[in-house]
């Protein structure tokens, strides 16, 4: 990504405070308008590749309302990371693997436990040093689970409930996660043989750039919402596990082959000509449109059972370390969710009812309360949201509200790079920043101090600017904010 292209800068229309559109006649072709969701330092930081990117997504076919983005937003491949569009199906609307991403179901996973920083300090080191051992991070590292072509197929179409069933997590924890860790519909046939290949030996491992696992606390004053945060099981001065990471290179194959497919029938076929080779697409009902989904949904469910599968590692560390089970230390699942994702959803358009497809690229799905998407337990809660933010600020648990109808129940993912990581590398060392880190209280464990230079805090956004953002635009809301005291790093 060139966070210092030059270009055209549109004239935004204010909404409000927090949200900022750029009409159809910035671009020719454009079918919608774009909205940005964002405050006007956020918008104003923004790299210009962002606003050319979401307007090239409002010229996609069959796009509904806006093309979206999120206060996160930065440049990434087709849309731009934080970008949200929803297509109707009925209505010529296309299928693009550039508006879900490479890295399909990267997501979040929040663990709580009964434990205070009082119990964990004393253990902190012993904790990340085994977790380091315990979940492979980095590039091609592989995991524990060991599976051939026709066992990764099984898996692929299961998801985490293939995991529970063999003894890696708890049956409670589908109940906290998204989709209960299972995209129906999946279909290995859709998947080719190089994308199992690559996916059968990482089940159960970070991966690397901007995946971690994070041990994190609570501190009492970073709590937003007392009732909800109670409910959902969180507690002043409590220890909580967080990772990030998603389909490693099972997904990424899967996206490299459909892109490829795409742009040899978008044109010849369906005579769709784009702004973007990276927006390569086909008719979400078309038989290339409908195997690129099939296949979406078996990345899908690597990524659900890679979480599940680290859930057990995570268990099995903090039991070793207290002595103790892991029930007994309290380690239920709060909620796992996906950032890189479609899905086909029904929401209210110009006063009826459609089915979308609704595309989130680096960016949240958060459905508020009473939607059918929910599972019984948050039903009236709306959904968590988990978004992660740089490993030297901290991240946040939220929740899906209602007024979160306006971006198809959306908000962001992380708090989005403000530059690029060989930037990053220029300006930091990373064994100079896991000094400086430890000093501050935070300890790390990393297999690349080059991969920890290009994850410098000062990288990224201000984690608490873009969640405040998310939360006065109204499309999600705090419950808490949790710090990092220990990291281990792809």
């Amino acid at each position: 990504m060139d966070f210092n292209r030059e270009l055209k800068k549109p004239s935004f229309r204010k909404i409000n405070d927090y949200v900022w559109e750029i009409g159809t006649d910035f671009k020719a072709g454009m079918r919608v308008p774009a909205r940005i969701f964002a405050s006007e330092s956020l918008i104003n930081a923004m790299d210009g590749m962002v606003y050319d990117q979401v307007t090239n997504v409002a010229t996609l076919p069959g796009i509904v309302k806006y093309a979206y983005c999120m206060p996160d937003g930065h440049s990434g491949y087709g849309f731009p990371i934080g970008g949200v569009a929803a297509m109707d199906i009925e209505d010529g609307g296309v299928i693009s693997p550039g508006g879900i991403g490479f890295d399909i179901n990267c997501g979040m996973r929040l663990l709580r436990t009964d434990l205070t920083l009082k119990d964990v300090q004393p253990h902190l080191k012993r904790i990340v040093n085994k977790l380091f051992e315990s979940v492979p991070s980095g590039v091609g590292s592989k995991g524990f689970v060991k599976l051939d072509a026709q066992g990764f197929r099984k898996v692929i179409d299961e998801g985490a409930p293939w995991c529970v069933e063999h003894g890696y997590g708890w049956a409670d924890d589908l109940e906290a996660t998204e989709l209960r860790g299972r995209d129906d519909g999946a279909d290995g046939k859709a998947v080719s043989d190089k994308a199992v290949e690559r996916g059968k030996g990482q089940i159960g491992t970070l991966g690397s750039g901007n995946h971690y696992l994070e041990i994190q606390h609570v501190r009492p004053e970073n709590i937003f919402d007392e009732a909800l945060a109670r409910k959902w099981g969180i507690f002043p001065d409590q220890i909580v596990v967080m990772f990030h990471c998603g389909s490693r290179g099972f997904g990424h194959q899967v996206a490299t082959d459909y892109l490829n497919q795409f742009l040899s029938v978008m044109e010849s076929k369906y005579k769709i000509k784009i702004l973007d080779r990276e927006l390569a697409c086909a008719p979400f009902t078309s038989p290339e449109g409908q195997s690129y989904f099939k296949a979406m949904k078996c990345a899908m469910n690597m990524s659900f059972a890679n979480r599940q599968t680290i859930v057990h590692r995570v268990r099995e560390v903090f039991s070793e370390v207290f002595g103790q089970d892991a029930e007994k230390l309290g380690m239920r699942q709060v909620y796992d969710v996906s950032h890189n994702r479609a899905s086909i959803e029904k929401h209210r358009v110009d006063g009826g009812v459609k089915e979308l497809i609704v595309h989130r690229k680096g960016a949240t799905a958060a459905y508020g309360p009473g939607r059918e998407e929910l599972t019984a337990r948050f039903r009236d809660d709306g959904q968590p949201v988990i978004i992660g933010g740089s490993m030297e600020t901290g991240s946040y648990l939220l929740a899906g509200v209602a007024s979160g109808a306006e971006t198809w129940f959306t908000t962001a993912h992380g708090s989005g790079r403000t530059m690029s990581r060989t930037r990053a590398k220029q300006l930091y060392r990373g064994d100079t920043l896991q000094k400086e880190m430890e000093g501050r209280g935070i300890y790390v464990k990393t297999g690349s101090f080059a991969g920890l230079a290009e994850e410098a805090g000062a990288a990224y956004k201000n984690i608490d600017d873009v969640i405040e953002a998310t939360h006065q635009a109204g499309i999600s809301k705090k419950v808490v904010k949790l710090v990092p005291i220990g990291n281990v790093k792809g």
